[in-house]
């Protein structure tokens, strides 16, 4: 295994084999444990969900307009028109459970370790984090989907479902564990691992996916006040920049000069768009007075428009912009959310107008709990479009998917809030099955 350190301080590997991470020559040493992590992370920034849920699942939502080839797997999902042999949906399935195996063998390995335990518990939190979050993620996409814990290949290739509302209590479990293990100083100056306020952060954001509300308060105001690791910034022009302190956890680039995936394929500088652009029904739906819509999305040719909340196209001498997984926003979106579930409308307003304001817009008043939901889950919109898809999955857990698809656009089918099962996986474990509604 080649292992080196770069100027950023960081660990750049090449991935372990799953047949190496097996091995206890892996867990005898701290440099090839660590390795082991970071492969993990390597393949999460670059395959799978997380590395293309900006994308697709914008394209699937209202995020986004397609302008690309209509012989392309990604007119497909525009046009809510995914089938199970579809490659995407293939692809994410296999890489999820591939990199949950990679959690999973570093969790095994790292029982018998003979590591401190301070480290020990830095790498079983981490691995713990990234179990969680591709299990849920699976979940929202796929609805109900095996909950893997272990590296048994014969189990786990035989293995059925488990209801998504449980895999994503599971999920739970495993980050309130990481949250006991990691400290809140981050392992890098780059946040491109997770430290306890990632763990909390992420254990916010699903607690809103599963109303669990009290959970989901406690969680984001314990981030919300460390202040030592988080500091609100006006400028929206800063706030994805790598060094931004709005930042909790981001993917360090697959070289030392790489900028963001996002601005490489949202970006474009003539007219028709090659691929897509943003929809004018996102951009209507702005206030005029809207900050984020003169300075996180650019016009081109006075008539299309393109994310712009990640500004470097392209390779630099140094990147300048790494891809964000979460960040300080959407904590107080949350606590503010879940505030106003639970009747607390006066905190809620003022977690709501403390994004607003930054964004250049007037207060809101807490008058009702259905109105201040509905500004919230607005500013949700404006706040988070084309980022890891977002609008998609809160039109999903506040039920307004259909309502609001089906509106606007034309392939919309209720069974469309969920994608298939790969057919592939269907035919090597029947325990898996039935497929979900629409794909029979």
């Amino acid at each position: 295994m080649t292992v080196f350190i770069t100027a950023c301080e960081e660990l750049v590997e090449v991935p372990l084999t799953n047949s190496q991470l097996t091995s206890e020559a892996v867990f005898s040493e701290e440099t090839t444990a660590e390795a082991a992590l970071l492969g993990l992370y390597a393949d999460m920034r670059s395959t799978g969900i997380l590395s293309d849920l900006f994308y697709e699942m914008s394209l699937y939502g209202d995020d986004l307009d397609y302008y690309g080839s209509s012989a392309s797997s990604e007119q497909q999902f525009y046009d809510n028109s995914l089938i199970p042999t579809h490659p995407t949906v293939k692809g994410w399935w296999d890489s999820s459970y591939s990199q949950i195996y990679q959690a999973n063998a570093i969790l095994k390995g790292l029982e018998t370790a003979p590591f401190e335990t301070s480290f020990k518990n830095q790498l079983q939190g981490e691995s713990l984090v990234a179990r969680a979050v591709l299990h849920v993620y699976l979940s929202m996409l796929y609805g109900d989907v095996p909950y893997i814990s272990t590296t048994d290949y014969q189990e786990n290739t035989s293995i059925g479902k488990t209801e998504a509302t449980i895999v994503r209590s599971q999920a739970l479990t495993d980050l309130q564990r990481a949250i006991e293990l990691l400290p809140w100083e981050y392992k890098t100056t780059t946040r491109t691992r997770p430290n306890k306020g990632v763990a909390l952060a992420l254990c916010a954001r699903i607690a809103l996916v599963q109303k669990e509300w009290e959970l989901a308060l406690a969680c984001s105001s314990e981030v919300l006040g460390h202040t030592e690791s988080y500091t609100w910034e006006e400028d929206l022009n800063t706030i994805f920049l790598k060094e931004s302190p709005t930042t909790l956890w981001q993917w360090f680039p697959s070289g030392s000069n790489v900028n963001t995936t996002e601005a490489s394929i949202l970006s474009f500088e003539t007219a028709p768009p090659p691929r897509v652009a943003l929809s004018s029904e996102l951009i209507n739906s702005f206030d005029d007075g809207d900050l984020r819509l003169s300075q996180w999305i650019k016009t081109v040719s006075d008539a299309y428009y393109h994310p712009y909340k990640y500004k470097a196209v392209g390779n630099e001498p140094e990147a300048s912009e790494y891809s964000i997984v979460i960040r300080l926003a959407e904590l107080y979106l949350i606590r503010s959310e879940a505030q106003t579930q639970l009747g607390q409308l006066t905190s809620a307003a003022a977690d709501l107008n403390t994004v607003r304001k930054r964004a250049g817009l007037e207060e809101v008043t807490a008058t009702s709990s259905a109105e201040l939901l509905e500004f919230i889950i607005q500013e949700r919109r404006h706040e988070f479009f084309s980022e890891m898809g977002m609008r998609f999955f809160d039109l999903k857990r506040t039920g307004q998917v259909n309502a609001v698809l089906g509106t606007v656009k034309s392939g919309w089918d209720p069974d469309d809030a969920l994608l298939p099962l790969p057919e592939s996986e269907l035919l090597i474990n029947p325990n898996l099955s039935p497929q979900n509604p629409g794909y029979e």
